[in-house]
């Protein structure tokens, strides 16, 4: 197997980033502040969308990981949703003159094409890091790469779109960022060069999957904690425009300058703090860069200009970048010990069950702006109520800092066992240069365990950690205890400042 280019697979980032980033960002102010669509309407269309969009998720990956074809699992699905999103997602922002109740159906169908498509397009792209990238220090070159990737494309589908919607509308720039979006996908997953042994693995059932998912405490720890993060930015960056319009009192163009300035510090930090993750490992990291993004949005309630606005954004800016490098490290250290316990690659069904979480996002800002609505009179931009400016307030700063907040305080409880992460990533290195199939370190791992929550044998369930025999007659052992006298709690927080 050739290695992929991690430029080319980061790539992709960039490619999967237009379409949803404009989509999420502006489809309220388009639809409620533009076209006048009443903000009921706006909500019960979310909350309909928000829950296909959860269901599709662990469909699209238990697909892939269960795919087997010649080109590989995960770029097929690629090749063919990438098309889809790229029309749907014009069509979105390119409704004809109907009524009121034609464009809310117009809105309904295309909110549910566009999300769907991109939902099979992100299952199976973030699914290939941690297969391509089995060592760390590749996978967090890949994935600060993306991330870097994912900013640039952040400047140009959500800084740059209120000015080239004032020059081009809103069709035109749908248009212009989806056959970009588009070629960057395609060219990326023609680039990727899957695993074999993957493919000649064993398919992992459903249910199985299904229920070692559902019983995992840290999958649930890790998902409630990325479901409170994506919630409050997904609120975030669909407040923008309403704050700049209601409470700065200043043109749409002023929001250019606003996003511009916090993605432009986010770049700038994503070197720091990508040192950081690699000196300290990503779980303190990752806790540090949560809470300094919660305080960052709490004070987004004092600004009250655009420079002010700028430099509290700044604050944002740099707690968000620390979360972009390293979330999906956590996520793939998840992985990796499945890998090790079950001898099963399942990375779409468990990303899938992750998009699952981070799609409820859909619900938190149809609540938001009900919220709104009820609170401070906000119906649309026709009738904007009598206290617009702090429905934005609260919108921009006040939710989200709570569900960001959420999230910091969930972070401290994921713990990883660092041992079993090494023999994941070691059975991985081994398969990938040829020393032998690349699940043999995680199937005679899991032989030897049994699985977490599966049957150890005739001697009935055993723990994961059970390898060294520990937990017999002393009682089984969590995961995530540790092996290690000076790192008891299983973690790589001290681990990875030693030698």
């Amino acid at each position: 197997m050739g290695r992929t280019a991690p430029g080319r697979y980061a790539v992709g980032m960039f490619g999967t980033s237009l379409p949803i980033n404009m989509f999420l960002t502006f489809m309220a102010i388009y639809y409620i502040d533009t076209l006048g669509m009443p903000v009921q309407a706006y909500s019960a269309v979310l909350a309909v969308y928000a829950v296909i969009d959860a269901l599709d998720n662990p469909l699209y990956g238990f697909l892939s990981d269960r795919t087997r074809t010649r080109w590989g699992r995960r770029r097929p699905w690629l090749v063919v949703a990438t098309p889809v999103l790229g029309v749907s997602f014009v069509l979105f922002f390119s409704p004809p003159n109907l009524s009121d109740t034609g464009l809310i159906a117009w809105f309904a169908v295309f909110t549910v094409l566009t999300g769907t498509s991109d939902s099979m397009v992100n299952a199976n792209y973030g699914a290939l890091l941690p297969e391509l990238f089995p060592q760390e220090k590749h996978r967090a070159v890949a994935n600060s790469l993306r991330q870097g990737f994912q900013l640039v494309a952040m400047i140009l589908s959500i800084a740059m779109v209120p000015l080239a919607a004032d020059y081009l509308g809103y069709s035109l720039t749908a248009l212009v960022l989806a056959i970009v979006a588009v070629a960057v996908i395609l060219w990326c997953a023609t680039g990727a060069r899957e695993d074999p042994q993957a493919a000649r693995a064993s398919t992992p059932r459903l249910l199985d999957t299904a229920k070692t998912i559902v019983t995992h405490r840290k999958f649930w720890l890790i998902a409630l904690t990325a479901g409170a993060y994506s919630s409050g930015m997904t609120l975030v960056l669909a407040a923008v425009a309403f704050f700049v319009k209601y409470t700065l009192d200043l043109p749409g163009a002023a929001a250019t300058y606003l996003l511009a300035s916090v993605i432009g510090i986010s770049a700038l930090a994503l070197v720091l703090w990508t040192r950081w993750v690699r000196r300290f490992g990503p779980e303190p990291v990752w806790r540090v860069a949560l809470s300094v993004l919660a305080v960052g949005l709490a004070l987004m309630s004092l600004a009250s200009g655009l420079a002010t606005a700028i430099a509290i954004g700044a604050l944002v800016g740099f707690g968000y970048s620390g979360v972009m490098a390293t979330m999906d490290l956590i996520v793939a250290r998840l992985l990796d010990e499945d890998m090790a316990r079950t001898g099963h690659r399942r990375e779409g069904m468990f990303l899938a069950a992750f998009g699952f979480f981070n799609r409820l996002d859909a619900w938190v800002k149809s609540l938001a702006f009900l919220a709104v609505a009820a609170l401070f009179g906000y119906q649309s931009g026709d009738s904007p109520g009598p206290h617009p400016e702090i429905a934005a307030q609260f919108l921009l700063s006040v939710f989200p800092a709570v569900l960001v907040g959420m999230a910091a305080v969930l972070s401290f409880f994921v713990r990883f066992d660092r041992s079993m992460v090494e023999r994941a990533r070691a059975g991985a290195h081994g398969g990938a240069s040829g020393e032998g199939p690349q699940t043999d370190s995680a199937e005679a791992s899991a032989v030897d365990r049994g699985r977490r929550h599966g049957s150890g044998g005739p001697g009935g369930p055993r723990d994961a950690s059970d390898s060294d025999g520990s937990g017999g007659s002393g009682g089984p052992r969590d995961a995530l205890d540790s092996e290690d006298p000076e790192n008891p709690d299983g973690s790589d927080d001290a681990a990875a400042a030693r030698p």
